[in-house]
């Protein structure tokens, strides 16, 4: 790789170098960015993933980094983060919403809009675009239940809009965690309804989820994905795991499907208790939890 100075050659758009990424995960945790770009628009976008390319500059892209791990030595190469491209716009029953906006953003315009089917996001806190990327759901629906359209900037500098079917979408998965493709933004085609039925289900979801979520502690969400016939949480407290504490990362006492900073924690804490976790529910239910948390970076 090449040393270059992108403060210099990206002089109009905001670039940082060795900024430390636990100034934007959730688990507030995460080692420093070579280069760490902003880009507020999908022309920008394509210039950096562009000059990357061309002095074969390792690149990585994270939304909203609500779902993320991000280890301790950081990422080498040039990181973007696309949370200031967020325009959300309405056309008829479709939401249309750049990859950075929130998700919960978009529930909110599709409710002022008097349009359903999107309420089951309206807790999600990530981004459009890692919502589209892990097939994000919640209480009963997901992301592939009303999305219509998925905007990309593949590697090789081409925009390409795939219709929904063809976006390979499973449980957690979408065809761009294969390809590699940066999603630029995505369109969802709901229903018309009741903006107080709406609003209404919302609310009441919020509310569940602040019953039961460690919403008051910096987390990185729900780390494990479901084991067939089994809930991961249920698994875990069956494995007298919470509360379960290396350094300051803590299995949650509220929800044992959530890991806690509950002071100071590092990402290798939360490997920790991570790793901790898989081996001792493997060792008494002989089920391997996988992590539904996107782990990347350097030891």
């Amino acid at each position: 790789m090449q040393q270059v100075d992108l403060k210099t050659v990206f002089a109009s758009s905001k670039v940082m170098q060795n900024e430390p990424l636990g100034n934007y995960t959730n688990t507030k945790t995460g080692g420093p960015a070579d280069w760490l770009a902003f880009p507020e628009s999908r022309a920008e976008v394509a210039k950096f993933v562009d000059f990357a390319r061309l002095h074969e500059m390792p690149l990585t892209v994270i939304g909203n980094a609500s779902n993320l791990i991000v280890r301790d030595g950081g990422i080498r190469g040039l990181v973007l983060i696309l949370t200031q491209m967020k325009t959300i716009t309405v056309t008829g029953n479709t939401v249309t919403a750049d990859a950075g906006a929130a998700l919960i953003d978009a529930t909110e315009v599709a409710y002022r809009h008097s349009l359903t089917g999107f309420e089951f996001a309206a807790g999600i806190p990530g981004s459009v675009g890692g919502a589209v990327f892990m097939n994000a759901g919640a209480y009963g629906g997901e992301v592939k239940d009303i999305v219509s359209s998925v905007d990309v900037l593949t590697r090789a500098g081409e925009f390409v809009t795939y219709p929904a079917e063809e976006m390979a979408f499973g449980y957690r998965h979408s065809l761009v965690q294969t390809t590699g493709d940066i999603v630029v933004g995505a369109s969802f085609t709901l229903v018309p309804g009741e903006a107080t039925t709406i609003r209404a289900k919302m609310d009441d979801l919020n509310a569940r989820r602040a019953a039961k979520q460690p919403l008051e502690l910096p987390s990185c969400g729900s780390v494990f994905k479901r084991p067939e016939g089994y809930f991961a949480g249920k698994l875990i407290t069956d494995s007298e795991l919470r509360g379960y504490t290396s350094g300051g990362a803590q299995v949650s006492t509220k929800h044992a499907g959530f890991i806690v900073n509950v002071g100071e924690a590092t990402a290798t804490d939360y490997l920790a208790v991570i790793h901790h976790v898989q081996e001792t529910v493997f060792a008494k239910f002989g089920v391997h939890l996988e992590t539904e948390v996107r782990i990347i970076g350097d030891n």
